[in-house]
């Protein structure tokens, strides 16, 4: 199982990108990240600069965006959608796609709410993230519920 530290995850943003900008060959999952990357420019000046970066913390206090939290979360989700787990995402997401006018990055934020609600709910509780959570919100998304 794939288990990296906070820093492993960022270097391999680092690493693709610097790695997209030389025209290196990618791999699979960096293939992915650089496409997550390429959907948010406001992040490249930030990947430019490991030694910056690297390290930095982003307190939810403070109000600002984790940029490698979030782009992680783009690549997990695409992963859920990829082997619609859990069951049901996939549909869930084509919805609320359609009723957002086919805006896949805009679908993508929302659907990111939900996975966060989910998984602070867990996290709140103290228990193993709960699916049904996860696809209620996607319900209330698309205006199911």
């Amino acid at each position: 199982m794939f288990n990296p530290t906070r820093n492993q995850a960022r270097q391999l943003f680092f690493d693709t990108w610097h790695k997209y900008q030389q025209r290196e060959p990618l791999s699979g999952m960096e293939t992915i990240a650089v496409e997550v990357i390429l959907q948010h420019p406001e992040y490249h000046s930030i990947l430019q600069d490991t030694e910056r970066y690297l390290d930095k913390d982003y307190p939810p206090e403070q109000g600002k965006i984790n940029p490698f939290l979030h782009m992680s979360m783009h690549i997990a989700i695409r992963e859920q959608l990829t082997i619609n787990q859990p069951t049901g995402i996939l549909q869930r997401f084509e919805q609320l796609k359609i009723k957002l006018q086919g805006d896949e990055h805009e679908a993508m934020h929302h659907t990111m709410d939900c996975l966060a609600e989910m998984l602070w709910q867990s996290q709140r509780n103290q228990s193993s993230p709960d699916a049904s959570i996860y696809l209620e919100c996607m319900d209330k998304q698309i205006g199911n519920k």
